[in-house]
């Protein structure tokens, strides 16, 4: 089933935003098998992310090299990502 993840950072900057991605992308796991979509949106500085993935167990197989690079970057969360069941999805 598909879910969708809220990411909620406490303060999240352009530039945090930027270098995390650049990483996961020099270590070859970005894009991650299973991610559908990922939007990055919000003002400079307090900017969120919102991804589709295919399951739960791609996503946290996925957290497993995203989590230290977040830590490395020094991105604050407010909490865990919240995880929420999709009923249905539709592409244009």
């Amino acid at each position: 089933m598909s879910i969708l993840v809220r990411f909620t950072p406490v303060s999240m900057t352009a530039e945090q935003y930027d270098s995390v991605s650049g990483q996961l992308e020099e270590k070859g796991v970005w894009p991650p098998d299973g991610l559908d979509y990922h939007v990055c949106f919000g003002e400079e500085g307090n900017l969120k992310v919102s991804e589709i993935w295919d399951s739960q167990e791609q996503f946290e197989a996925f957290g497993e090299q995203l989590m230290p690079v977040l830590k490395e970057h020094e991105a604050e969360f407010s909490g865990p990502p919240e995880i929420i069941p999709i009923h249905k999805v539709e592409k244009r």
